[in-house]
This record gives C-alpha cells, sequence and structure tokens, in this order.
C-alpha cells in the first residue's frame, strides 16, 4: 500500500480561548481557561505561564492563578466562531474538512500546483486566514491527517516519504488516548516508533480495535479519505431601492415581495427558515438588524408580517413618543433578509395534537408585534436558569429568544433538566415571593441576645424571635407580644413587629469568589418557620441578618 494522501492541515491553537474572544468578548490576552466537567481544555498563553495546564481541576487552576477568567465550554460557540476561517480557507483552496472548531484540512496537491509548492500554500492560507478573520494559525503538511496535525503544531512541512520517520520520535500521547499512552508507558513503550514496531496482529489481540487503528496511525497507514465539506449556499435576499422608504405602506409591499423571495429560494433547496434576520441600511449610511425567532416553519406569509412589523418599528420610532428606540434620520435604501436558523422542511416535529393552535399562534403574533414597535426588550418572559440564591436563579428574556439558562455550575444538567445543578444552592421548595431588595432583620434567642453566627458557622442560641425594620429591637427589657404574621405585602412595607420563631434549619453557609478579595461574599442562609406557619428565607452577612423570600 502506497503512502496516505498529502495532506494540509490548519490549527489555530487555542481555539475555544479565541472562540470566546469571538463571541463573547472575553480577552484571550489575559489569564484565560475554557471548562468542561469542572477540568480546564483549554488556556491562553498568559494562564500557561501562571502555570495553568489541561487536565487541571478548577479549584488548582484558581489556585495557580488568582486571577484567572473561567469560560465554560460551548462546541456551539467553538463551531460557530470557526466557520469564517472555513470560509477564508475556502476562497484560497477548495475541499476543506473540518476536523473539529480550530482545525481543518484539505489535500495538499490542489494548492501547491497553483500556489508555488507546498511551504507557498502554507503562506497564502495563513496570510489570509490573519487578514480576513485576525486570527493567527500554524499550517503542517504531512501524509495523513493524523500526522498533518502533529506537523501543524510545530507549524512543519513534512517532506514526502519521511512521515514514518517524523512520527517515530512522538511521544505516545500524541495518540490522543490517555489510558493507552498510560499502559504503553508503563509496558516500556515511549514513542510512536516503538508502539508501531509491535507486530500488528499481537496489538490486535492485546489492545483490541481501538489499538490497532492507533498502531496504524503511529505507523503513518492513516488512510482516511478527507471527508470534504460542501459550502453553505448564500440564501441572503437583498433589495436595492431607488426611492428611500420613510412610509409604512411603501414598507409593507417591499417586505412582501422580498418574503416571497427568501421562502422560493429556501424552497428551492428543500428548507424552510426558524430564525429570520432583518437587516436595513438608511441614506445616510445607518445600519439597522434584528433577528426574529419562531417555534414552527416561517411561511412566506410569515416572513412578510415580520418584515412589516420590524419597519413598522423603525419607521414609527420616536414620533410616537415614550421609551421607543429612535426614528431612523433618513429613508430605508436597501433591505436585505438573512435565515439565521435552517433545516429541512421534514425535519420540525408536530406537537402531540398536529401543529401549534391557533391561540397560541395568536398571542405570539401579538407579542412579536410589541416588539417591533417597542423594541425586543418591551416584552420578556422568565427563564430559569443556576445560582446559589433565589434571586440568582431566574432572568428575563425578550420574547422569542432562546430560553436556555444562562448560567451553570457542577454536574451538567441531566437531558431534559430545565435547571442546571449549582453547588451550595437552596434545596427545593423554592419561595413564593423573592424580595426585590433584602430587608434588615434582627433574629433573637429566648433571652433577647442577637443570635450570632460564627466564622465556623456555630450559632450562638436557637433563634426565638424575629424583627423586621430600619431599627433592630432593643436584647434588653421584657419580649414585646407576637405581633402580625408577616405577610408579603406587609414584608414589601418594611417594617414587621417581633414575632415568634418556632422552627428553623441551618445554616447553608456560602463563601463566593474567595480568591478575588475585591469580589468576596460570605454569608449563611437559614429557614426559618413563623408562629402560623409561614415562612422566610433568612441570610447572615457582616453580623447582619437580612430576609430575602418568602414561602408559601
Amino acid at each position: 500500500m502506497g503512502e496516505p494522501v498529502r495532506t494540509l492541515l490548519l490549527w489555530c491553537p487555542d481555539w475555544p480561548v479565541l472562540a470566546a474572544e469571538i463571541v463573547d468578548g472575553v480577552p484571550a490576552t489575559g489569564p484565560v481557561a475554557v471548562l468542561h466537567a469542572n477540568r480546564v481544555i483549554a488556556c491562553s498563553e498568559r494562564a500557561r505561564a501562571e502555570g495553568v495546564r489541561r487536565g487541571l481541576r478548577r479549584r488548582e487552576a484558581q489556585g495557580r492563578c488568582s486571577g484567572l477568567t473561567v469560560v465554560d465550554h460551548d462546541p456551539g460557540r467553538d463551531a460557530r466562531a470557526f466557520e469564517p476561517v472555513v470560509a477564508a480557507v475556502e476562497e484560497v483552496a477548495v475541499g476543506v474538512e473540518v476536523i473539529r472548531p480550530g482545525a481543518c484540512a484539505l489535500a495538499a496537491r490542489g494548492p501547491s500546483r497553483y500556489l508555488g509548492g507546498e511551504e507557498a500554500a502554507a503562506e497564502r492560507i495563513i496570510e489570509h486566514v490573519a487578514l480576513s478573520c485576525a486570527v493567527e494559525s500554524q499550517v503542517g503538511v504531512a501524509a495523513g491527517v493524523f500526522a498533518a496535525g502533529l506537523a501543524a503544531r510545530e507549524g512543519r512541512i513534512v517532506p514526502p516519504g519521511g512521515t514514518a520517520e517524523f512520527l517515530a520520535g512522538q511521544p505516545v500521547e500524541a495518540l490522543g488516548r490517555s489510558a493507552l499512552a498510560d499502559l504503553l508507558r508503563r509496558l516500556g513503550v515511549r514513542t510512536l516508533g516503538d508502539f508501531a514496531a509491535l507486530p500488528a496482529g499481537d496489538v490486535l489481540a492485546r489492545f483490541g480495535f481501538d489499538g490497532a487503528l492507533a498502531h496504524r496511525l503511529a505507523a503513518g497507514r492513516d488512510d482516511r479519505p478527507l471527508a470534504v465539506r460542501r459550502p453553505p449556499v448564500d440564501l441572503t435576499v437583498t433589495a436595492d431601492l431607488d426611492d428611500p422608504i420613510d412610509r409604512i405602506d411603501v414598507a409593507a409591499f417591499a417586505a412582501r415581495t422580498l418574503a416571497e423571495q427568501l421562502h422560493e429560494r429556501l424552497a428551492g433547496y428543500g428548507l424552510a427558515c426558524t430564525r429570520l434576520g432583518i437587516e436595513a441600511v438608511t441614506a445616510h449610511g445607518q445600519e439597522l438588524h434584528r433577528v426574529w425567532r419562531h417555534d414552527g416553519l416561517l411561511t412566506a406569509a410569515a416572513i412578510a408580517d415580520r418584515v412589516r412589523w420590524q419597519l413598522d418599528g423603525w419607521l414609527s420610532g420616536a414620533r410616537r413618543g415614550g421609551d421607543r428606540p429612535a426614528r431612523p434620520t433618513a429613508g430605508i435604501i436597501r433591505l436585505r433578509l438573512l435565515p439565521d436558523g435552517v433545516l429541512a422542511q421534514a425535519g420540525l416535529q408536530p406537537g402531540l395534537w398536529g401543529e401549534t393552535g391557533a391561540e397560541r399562534e395568536r398571542a405570539h403574533r401579538a407579542l412579536s408585534r410589541v416588539q417591533g414597535l417597542l423594541g425586543p426588550e418591551a416584552v420578556v418572559t422568565a427563564v430559569l436558569g443556576g445560582g446559589r440564591s433565589p434571586a440568582d436563579q431566574t432572568r428575563l428574556v425578550p420574547w422569542g429568544d432562546e430560553r436556555l439558562p444562562a448560567r451553570s455550575g457542577g454536574r451538567r444538567a441531566s437531558a431534559g433538566s430545565a435547571v442546571p445543578s449549582w453547588p451550595g444552592r437552596m434545596p427545593p421548595p423554592s419561595p413564593a415571593v423573592v424580595l426585590p431588595t433584602p430587608l434588615a432583620a434582627s433574629v433573637l434567642d429566648a433571652t433577647g441576645a442577637p443570635v450570632v453566627v460564627s466564622a465556623r458557622l456555630a450559632v450562638s442560641a436557637p433563634p426565638a424571635r424575629l424583627s423586621i425594620g430600619t431599627r433592630p429591637p432593643q436584647p434588653t427589657g421584657p419580649t414585646p407580644a407576637p405581633g402580625p404574621v408577616p405577610s408579603a405585602a406587609v414584608l414589601r412595607g418594611g417594617t414587621v413587629a417581633s414575632v415568634e420563631i418556632v422552627g428553623w434549619v441551618g445554616p447553608w453557609p456560602v463563601d463566593e469568589r474567595w480568591w478575588a478579595p475585591a469580589e468576596a461574599r460570605r454569608r449563611a442562609r437559614f429557614q426559618v418557620r413563623l408562629a402560623d406557619g409561614s415562612a422566610l428565607l433568612l441570610a447572615v452577612e457582616s453580623g447582619q441578618w437580612l430576609v430575602e423570600a418568602i414561602y408559601d
């Protein structure tokens, strides 16, 4: 069997870190670590200088680098950020396969022939990616994808016929199989050359099929063909208008025409739109953009409605008064529709009783209409997320946006779970009312002395009475008579007479961001039951008791 196909592989170092900078704005020049399952899978150069390495646990990585910025691993974010890089490579050479976000490969023969050799092709691709995407990359050329990937990490072009010799000096860890590499080292096999020298039959019998595949890679017999991707078609439709549009009726006509063009183009590829981007450019060069989401397939009429609503919202603007976005300073001269989310028309599963009900569709259209007039933040819904306190576990998202938890902690949420686990969060049930601003309170024991929680979480005495208000009760004197039970309405008023505590549980400690003194926060929380059975969530922080939430 001959040598595998010469392969050119482009590799972007620390890609998950760069993707976080591109998508989320996290500066890659600082100490950054990307974590998955509480372990570091990628880190920036600054973090490595502080001792952070792949495989470290979160606590150990933060201990080595006190200013470390931690980012959760997001494969979708990595893939989205890498798409422009792949598109830039395709502008120089065709037949690209995406190995993973941050690495793509293509046959070296084509670009090397018309660009003047493999070295010239590598330099041209690196330069074009840097100019188009502002991304640094390295290129390796060798026989097969596996060897080309190792060569890219060194920025090396392996000469024809030299792949086996190049691989022979690589450590067994280069196979990317930690368990196999650990076993091989314990057996005295330290390099890929040593592993390749073993008989293939013995390797198969001892290490199984995956070990046999790794043995072929170590010997330079990577004969897997490239899975060339098909570049995505351009589904965008654009209308350049002769006269600037500043009237709603004219805008509605342009919206309907453009929506029909987009729907016909999608239908030609057997696709349907689920998320629509609307862009407009005014005569003064002002650019407007809005993304509309829909839980079903957007028909031509639905696309036209959303474009018309959005244009109505833009063109109406501040002339209707209130807090609406400002009206553009000139008429619209260009409209563009971008199908931001597409899928095959047969790929959307209907509901249990058929398609979405008419009532739900009418509600969605009405709320979307309000958004078009007032802006996306005018209609919001609550989404459960991660957090240690009740106030952190909900966030408001604009109507139609993806209802995904903003944060997660600890173990990854199980399939179908709406709220990810979070170490230190309060156990269920959740409070019925979370106060916008916690109320100051005083908690006394049976003798009338304030209850104190020590640094070691020792409670000075069982809580017996609770007072809420700006002035805490005096610990001396006769015990006041029981007052009314603090309902939610009374608590919002800010003052409640002393009431009896008949049951309590706690403390539950929270010690957050202890490695950053300026942001550190340490508190203990209690659940207390009052005389009539109502319950409150209390917290004590820096010696001050607070009422955070009310239970039903």
